[in-house]
């Protein structure tokens, strides 16, 4: 977050030249050596910077009548929509979006461990706190959002009845939501998952598999392009919106009150420390209000639940 210098450098400044020049007529006084004057100013300097940096952010925009840019990355559905349709409530409250968007699920949290942004908005808990253990960054949540139901989109099988002996089924390819979409497979009868393996289940956890079918591991982004090459496909709730796909057309769903409800939350991430900084509080003000919760409800039509 950027900070602003304040005009009061300036007075301290010069108050500090005015001291030094007019405490006395003296001769003496005004041959006092160039050092001392320097380090005066110098203390000022400091003093005057020390103070601007406590000031708080909407005491700046406050001062210059401007608003302060927040840059947020994001998937571009429904994410970068959402923040979009924040932008207004979060003008109110003298901040304005620089929304980045990311086709993929590492460069946002690279970006923002790197200090090119200053939040991101397109993960689940699990994930961000799987990608910091994973690549030793130190990222947190400032406020869960909403989730998304994953779905199972119909590929060659029309109905999960129809998927054959040995169909084709693609899911996310990264840890969390694998377990997610095989959790899914698994609450709709077509496979059987290890009682301990939980959220951490994988392919290999599979115990029952009465319609041998093949998991096929494929990254998220891209299994919207794969339903063409396989029978049925577990769809991340955003791909699937990107991809055109109505989460009622989706041969199953999530249940609200599935382990997806209540684990996956979307969340706003920030680097450690800074989860209570000003413009991040009314970010979060903003994509928790009433208006972006209707825009959710109305947009949507159930493929975004919010959680506030």
């Amino acid at each position: 977050m950027k900070k602003f210098i304040t005009a009061f450098a300036a007075a301290a400044i010069a108050a500090a030249a005015l001291t030094a020049c007019g405490a006395s007529q003296t001769e003496e006084t005004t041959a006092a050596p160039a050092e001392e004057t320097t380090a005066a100013e110098t203390e000022a300097e400091e003093s005057a910077e020390d103070s601007s940096e406590e000031a708080s952010a909407e005491e700046t925009t406050a001062a210059s009548g401007e608003l302060q840019m927040l840059t947020v990355g994001a998937s571009p559905a429904p994410h970068a929509e959402i923040l979009e349709a924040a932008r207004s409530v979060l003008n109110e409250k003298g901040y304005d979006l620089d929304i980045v968007e990311y086709t993929d699920y590492v460069q946002p949290n690279l970006a923002l461990d790197a200090g090119d942004l200053d939040a991101n908005y397109f993960q689940h808990l699990p994930y961000l706190e799987q990608f910091c253990q994973e690549r030793g960054t130190k990222l947190v949540s400032a406020a869960a959002i909403h989730y998304e139901p994953f779905g199972i989109y119909a590929g060659n099988a029309e109905s999960l009845d129809a998927v054959p002996d040995g169909g084709r089924v693609a899911v996310p390819n990264d840890a969390t939501n694998e377990a997610r979409a095989l959790l899914l497979l698994e609450a709709n009868g077509l496979i059987t998952l290890d009682e301990e393996a939980g959220i951490n289940a994988t392919k290999n956890d599979i115990v029952e598999n009465p319609k041998n079918l093949e998991i096929f591991e494929l990254e998220a982004a891209q299994i919207p392009r794969s339903l063409t090459d396989v029978d049925i496909a577990v769809i991340n709730g955003n791909y699937a919106i990107d991809a055109g796909l109505s989460i009622a057309d989706a041969l199953a769903v999530e249940d609200s009150e599935s382990i997806g409800a209540t684990t996956y939350a979307n969340v706003v991430a920030v680097q450690e420390g800074h989860e209570s900084d000003p413009g991040i509080t009314a970010l979060v003000e903003a994509l928790q209000s009433d208006e972006v919760k209707q825009y959710m409800e109305d947009t949507y039509q159930g493929a975004v639940v919010p959680l506030f």
